[in-house]
């Protein structure tokens, strides 16, 4: 059976982001921590330089109803370029009121709320926000305790 994970990018956060993402949803990471230096380097090319050789290459979290949250650094000494923006929001469908407000309260922290959670004409309890890290999450429950 298929299955969808939100794969998150980061310039050189990932083992602090998802250390906190690993304490809020109580998961264990599926597989271990892959880093770079723990990649096979093809012959003629150059391995990561010690910078950046104990930065995640692969990262993988279960967090609700079987979603993996994936993630990896992509340094710009590697090329990348990070543009952190709105176009990935994590949609967290808990079962109860209560959790979705333990989700919302912890995930937030240090962050910034653009919608406090509220009922709303769906008859939905949904909020949204910024986590410290940049990336953008919505919580809706159709629970009405």
């Amino acid at each position: 059976m298929g299955s969808t994970s939100t794969y998150l990018n980061f310039e050189r956060q990932t083992e602090e982001a998802f250390s906190f993402y690993k304490s809020v949803f109580g998961t264990e990471y599926v597989g271990g921590i892959m880093r770079h230096r723990d990649v096979p380097v093809p012959d003629g090319y150059p391995g990561p330089s010690e910078e950046d050789k104990d930065l995640i290459i692969n990262v993988q979290l279960p967090i609700l109803g079987g979603h993996i949250l994936m993630g990896t650094d992509a340094p710009a000494s590697m090329g990348f370029t990070i543009n952190q923006g709105n176009n990935v929001h994590i949609c967290l469908q808990p079962d109860t009121r209560a959790e979705a407000e333990r989700l919302f309260n912890a995930l937030s922290e240090d962050g910034q709320i653009e919608m406090p959670l509220q009922p709303m004409f769906w008859g939905g309890y949904f909020g949204s926000f910024r986590d410290k890290f940049g990336v953008h999450w919505m919580v809706n429950t159709a629970s009405e305790s």
